[in-house]
């Protein structure tokens, strides 16, 4: 679903993201670890090409597009509808006077896609959130409904790979958990494809298969989760580890 090879991002000639390689297969969750800065969220945002001013090369393909060459109308047929990106605080990039079934209305019109009450709640319900809210203002849900309902919209546009950027960290430990499981489970029944950015190591050794750790732009080490998070052979990951609490 993901194939990256030689990704390299630079702003100014400084290099702040470099990945030899990356894929993620369907039913499949990678996560990119690593400290703010260390070029996570860059890597995320070149997949869909989203970056601005940068200077980008290398080979990215998402469910089959080319995102290098792609032109700009084959890439919006893309973001969101067959690839969706789950940022950090998506109340934050929610219309606050618009209610949250509005919204999802308008993203499926927009996409094409079949807006019915009945196809918004079973997306709703997928992710465990009661249809009802898709009455209330973005303002008037939780955090964890707010990460839940950006996964609903995605599943509802079709989505078949999320790009999770640390989906968790403003959560409290028994809201992680569930939107953890969701995620899990979507994988599971649907075969969804996860690239996740998160710098919590715990969080990653629950649902990650594979990880990518970086620092300073970099990846310094790689390989499937349970090996890397038992027995890390760079001095960055163990650091990492050693911070857990």
């Amino acid at each position: 679903m993901i194939e990256v090879r030689e990704l390299r991002v630079s702003y100014a000639g400084r290099v702040v993201a470099d990945v030899p390689e990356l894929d993620v297969g369907a039913g499949e969750c990678v996560a990119i670890v690593g400290e703010s800065g260390s070029g996570k969220s860059t890597t995320l945002l070149a997949l869909l090409g989203l970056l601005t001013d940068a200077e980008v090369s290398g080979r990215v393909t998402v469910c089959g597009v080319d995102v290098m060459t792609a032109p700009p109308r084959r890439l919006r047929e893309l973001r969101g509808a067959r690839a969706a990106l789950v940022i950090q605080s998506p109340q934050a990039a929610l219309a606050p006077a618009t209610r949250l079934g509005v919204l999802m209305r308008r993203a499926l019109r927009l996409h094409g896609r079949e807006a019915t009450d009945a196809a918004m709640a079973e997306a709703m319900r997928a992710v465990l959130l009661d249809p009802g809210l898709l009455r209330r203002y973005p303002h008037e849900i939780s955090g964890g409904q707010a990460q839940r309902f950006a996964i609903a919209l995605a599943l509802a546009l079709g989505a078949e790979v999320v790009l999770a950027d640390e989906p968790t960290s403003a959560l409290d430990v028994t809201v992680q958990a569930e939107v953890v499981a969701v995620l899990r489970r979507l994988r599971a029944e649907r075969g969804l494809a996860l690239l996740l950015v998160s710098h919590d190591l715990a969080l990653v050794s629950t649902i990650a298969d594979r990880v990518l750790v970086m620092k300073d732009g970099a990846v310094v080490e790689s390989g499937p989760a349970a090996a890397v998070l038992a027995a890390p052979a760079h001095p960055y990951t163990r650091e990492l580890l050693e911070a857990l609490p």
